[in-house]
């Protein structure tokens, strides 16, 4: 019987076609999870997905057998807990927006370092969204565009921004970029603490519960 979605260490799966580039997640990985599976393409990650229910799956966009959207559009109704994080070598804006459609809680390339990935797993298996930064913007225009009223509306920009303060619109924007706290301190010269205490402040004035809530509304509100 598998352990609680959300329980302790995350239980991660990795879905990659590469048996190198499996290793080498779990490698850098470390003990900072616990990977519970693996699989080379989509028909094995959806079984092995369902025999395991995972935290987080490490979801490559290009696997044979349909691709990272095959298994997020079968199995996202079926197993709502288990949250996608796609890991790939490509940065192009139709795959990036494909696979957030699809429903993955966020994307980064495979440049990414290894303390950056165990960071960014930990983050989706907390209910966050992350993306590499230069990705976060192909999400947010694919969300305006879907949210953007017809010429003839006046766009409504949610009341409690006028709550927030100069400080902390610059760090709604950044958060809603997907920027990581230790980003958004360097880019305004404060503290990561300081930054974690404007992101706090920011999510308790807008009523939201987290960066994904976060990101949805900014783009809403055409503020990005």
């Amino acid at each position: 019987m598998s352990e609680p979605v959300g329980s302790g260490v995350p239980r991660v799966f990795v879905v990659d076609d590469h048996g190198m580039v499996r290793a080498g997640v779990r490698a850098e990985l470390g003990d900072s999870v616990t990977v519970v599976g693996e699989a080379a393409d989509a028909d094995a990650a959806i079984a092995g997905i369902r025999a395991t229910v995972p935290d987080v799956v490490l979801l490559d966009v290009h696997l044979p057998g349909g691709g990272g959207r095959a298994v997020l559009e079968t199995l996202r109704a079926e197993l709502p807990a288990v949250r996608y994080l796609a890991l790939s070598v490509s940065d192009a804006a139709e795959d990036v927006i494909a696979v957030i459609r699809a429903g993955a809680r966020g994307y980064v390339t495979k440049t990414i370092s290894g303390p950056d990935l165990r960071a960014a797993v930990q983050r989706v298996a907390d209910g966050d969204v992350v993306f590499s930064p230069r990705l976060a913007g192909f999400v947010l225009d694919a969300f305006s565009a879907t949210a953007a009223p017809s010429p003839t509306e006046d766009p409504a920009v949610d009341p409690g921004l006028d709550l927030l303060s100069a400080r902390e619109r610059e760090v709604m924007q950044l958060l809603a970029r997907g920027y990581t706290y230790r980003e958004i301190g360097s880019r305004l010269f404060i503290s990561v603490k300081t930054v974690e205490s404007h992101a706090s402040n920011v999510l308790r004035k807008l009523q939201l519960s987290n960066r994904n809530e976060l990101t949805r509304w900014a783009a809403t509100n055409r503020l990005l």
